[in-house]
C-alpha cells in the first residue's frame, strides 16, 4: 500500500500526489479510511501532528474550546442578573438543548452530504457549509435564511472576540484606552486570514481549551479565595429586562455551534461526529458552573455594573496570567467565528478552489475591516453577547436546525431512506418531532421574543449612558487630581 498523509479539506493525498476525496463516513476511493495515516503506514511528521487534525478528538477540542471564550467572564454578570438557582438550571437547560440542536445539524449533514456522494458530486477542494446543506434538503429560500442568519452571527461574534480582547488587556496596562486596545487586536486578528481552514486548527484548540480551563478555576478560586464583603447583597432577579438579558446571554453560551458543519466536514469520518457536542457540553459545565457561582457568591449585585469578571478581582501574577492566556484564546476563538466567513467570501469571489494560501489570504482581508469597526462602534462587553444571542443565535441554531429536521424528514420516505436513524435513548420519529417543536416555540417566545426585548433594551441604556464610540467602556473615572481640585475661598 503506498503511503498517505492527510492534506487540506479532508483529502487524502498519496505520494504520488494524487488526491483521493474522503467520503461522509470517513471512507475514501480505495477500501482503506482516511485513517489509515495513524497506522504502521502512514508517515510520521511534526507538520502531521500540530497542523493536519481531523479525528474525533480534534472535534472534541474544537468544539469544547470554542463554546467557552469570553463568554467565562460574561457568565457571573448574568448570574447578579438571573440570581444563583436560575442561572445554574439556565446553564443546564441551554446546554442539554444546544447539545440536541448540534446533534441535528450534524445529522442533516451526513444526509445532504451521503445524498449528493450518491449522485458522484465530488467535495474535493471545497467545504460544505450550513447554508449548503439547507439548500441541498430544503431549497434556496432556506439557503437564503440559513446564510443570513449564520454569516451575521458569525460576524458579530467576530467581533465580541475583539471587544473581549480589548476589555480584558485593560486590567493589564491601563495606559491606553480600550478603544486603541481595539485597534491592535484588530489588527493581529487579521492575521487568521493565514490559517486555510478548521482542519489546520489542531494545536490551537487543544491549547485554547487548556487556556480557558485555567481561567475558569482561577476565577473560581480567586473569588472564593477574596470571599465575601462586608455587606454584599444577592438580591437577583429584581428586573424582568435583567433577567431575560441574562438568560439569552447563557442561550448564547451555548449556540456556539454555528460551525458544527465545518468542524465536521475537517474530519476524516464525519459520521462519528454525532455526540461530540454533548461530550464538549458536559466538559464546559465543569468550568461554567463553579466560575460563575463563585463569582455570584463572593461579589453579589457589584456585578451589575462590572460585566467582565476580571474587573472585580485584585491585580496579581494569577490574575495577569489568566487574562493573557484569554487574550491568546480569544484570538483563536476570533479565527473559529471567521473561517466560515472567510469560506462564503471566497465561494462569491471564486477563490475558494485556490490552492496558494497566500492569494486567499490577501482575498479574506476584506472580512476583517467591518468588523474592526463594529467592535470600536459598539464596544458594550456583556449586553452585545445578549442582543446577539436573542436575535442571531435564537434562530441561527436553534430555530432553523429544528424546523429544519421536521421538514427533511417529513415524508415516510424520507425516514425510511434515512442516512442516520433516530437516536438511541429517542427512538421514535415521533418523538423528535414533538421534541423539535418546543425547542422552536420555546426559543421563538422566551429567547428571541422575550430575550429580545430585553436585550436591545439594555443595549439602547448601555449606547445612552455610554454612546457609540465610546473610548473606554465601564473604565473606572480617574480621581480628581489636586491641580484640578476647587480651591476653597478664604474665611474673613
Amino acid at each position: 500500500m503506498v503511503p498517505r498523509e492527510q492534506a487540506e479539506e479532508a483529502i487524502v493525498a498519496d505520494s504520488n500526489g494524487k488526491e483521493e476525496e474522503v467520503g461522509v463516513m470517513g471512507v475514501s476511493a480505495g477500501e482503506h479510511g482516511a485513517d489509515d495515516h495513524h497506522g504502521g503506514g502512514g508517515k510520521f511528521s511534526m507538520k502531521n501532528l500540530l497542523w493536519h487534525g481531523g479525528s474525533v478528538w480534534d472535534a472534541w477540542f474544537s468544539c469544547a474550546s470554542n463554546q467557552v471564550a469570553q463568554v467565562l467572564l460574561t457568565l457571573p454578570y448574568s448570574f447578579s442578573q438571573l440570581g444563583m438557582l436560575s442561572g445554574v438550571l439556565l446553564q443546564l437547560f441551554y446546554g442539554f438543548m444546544g447539545s440536541w440542536t448540534a446533534y441535528l445539524i450534524s445529522v442533516l449533514y451526513v444526509e445532504y452530504r451521503s445524498r449528493k456522494e450518491k449522485e458522484g458530486v465530488s467535495f474535493k477542494n471545497h467545504v460544505i457549509q450550513w447554508f449548503e446543506v439547507l439548500d441541498g434538503l430544503l431549497g434556496p429560500y432556506w439557503k437564503a435564511a440559513g446564510l443570513a442568519f449564520n454569516c451575521t452571527f458569525l460576524l458579530f461574534g467576530s467581533v465580541i472576540q475583539l471587544i473581549a480582547c480589548a476589555s480584558n488587556i485593560y486590567y493589564i496596562n491601563d495606559r491606553l484606552d480600550k478603544r486603541t486596545w481595539t485597534y491592535i487586536f484588530g489588527a493581529c486578528c487579521a492575521t487568521t486570514v493565514f490559517i486555510p481552514s478548521f482542519h489546520n486548527y489542531r494545536i490551537w484548540s487543544f491549547l485554547g481549551l487548556g487556556m480557558t480551563t485555567y481561567t475558569a478555576w482561577y476565577l473560581a478560586i480567586a473569588a472564593l479565595l477574596n470571599g465575601q464583603a462586608e455587606g454584599i447583597t444577592h438580591t437577583g432577579p429584581t428586573k424582568l429586562v435583567l433577567y431575560f438579558t441574562g438568560a439569552t446571554n447563557i442561550l448564547y453560551t451555548f449556540g456556539g455551534h454555528a460551525v458544527t458543519v465545518e468542524i465536521m466536514h475537517a474530519m476524516w469520518k464525519p459520521a462519528k461526529f454525532k455526540y461530540i457536542y454533548l461530550l464538549a457540553t458536559l466538559y464546559v459545565f465543569t468550568l461554567t458552573l463553579p466560575s460563575a457561582s463563585a463569582m455570584y457568591w463572593a461579589f453579589g449585585d457589584e456585578l451589575l455594573t462590572h460585566s467582565n469578571a476580571f474587573s472585580l478581582l485584585p491585580k496579581t501574577g494569577w490574575r495577569d496570567a489568566a487574562v493573557i492566556l484569554m487574550l491568546i484564546h480569544q484570538f483563536i476563538t476570533f479565527g473559529f467565528a471567521c473561517t466560515p466567513l472567510y469560506f462564503v467570501w471566497e465561494k462569491v469571489i471564486g477563490m475558494h478552489d485556490t490552492k496558494s494560501i497566500c492569494l486567499r489570504a490577501l482575498a479574506r482581508l476584506p472580512i476583517v475591516v467591518p468588523i474592526w469597526f463594529l467592535a470600536i462602534i459598539f464596544p458594550f462587553f456583556g449586553p452585545i453577547n445578549s442582543a446577539v444571542g436573542a436575535l442571531l443565535v435564537s434562530f441561527t441554531v436553534y430555530i432553523i436546525p429544528a424546523l429544519a429536521h421536521i421538514l427533511t424528514y417529513r415524508t415516510a420516505s424520507a425516514r425510511m431512506n434515512a442516512a442516520e436513524k433516530p437516536p438511541f435513548f429517542l427512538p421514535s420519529w415521533t418523538g423528535m418531532f414533538v421534541l423539535n417543536m418546543f425547542i422552536v416555540v420555546w426559543v421563538l417566545v422566551v429567547g428571541f421574543g422575550l430575550g429580545g426585548w430585553a436585550s436591545m433594551v439594555n443595549f439602547i441604556r448601555q449606547i445612552d449612558t455610554f454612546g457609540l464610540f465610546a473610548k473606554c467602556y465601564q473604565c473606572p473615572k480617574p480621581a480628581p487630581s489636586l491641580a484640578q481640585s476647587p480651591v476653597p475661598l478664604p474665611h474673613h
